[in-house]
């Protein structure tokens, strides 16, 4: 099944408000820095955020077969 844009779009968001929330929460517990938090919590998350946006459009292309075994479109071209 593939995921259509807007919804890959929309979970990417999603994904990106929880990390950013909890990265700057754990980094400000650990450094006690607002500063520093914000600054941790824009850069770690952000770059998580652009991977899992990429990872969602490659899983969207992932079929399951009769034995349950992932088959990708360019797996079945390869056959």
């Amino acid at each position: 099944m593939r995921i259509p844009l807007k919804l890959s779009l929309a979970k990417t968001f999603s994904f990106a408000v929880l990390h950013f929330t909890v990265a700057f929460t754990i980094a400000y517990l650990l450094t006690g820095s607002a500063g520093v938090a914000g600054a941790l919590a824009l850069i770690e998350p952000l770059a998580n955020t652009i991977a899992f946006f990429f990872h969602e459009r490659v899983w969207s292309r992932i079929t399951l077969g009769p034995a349950g075994l992932g088959e990708t479109r360019l797996a079945n071209a390869l056959k």
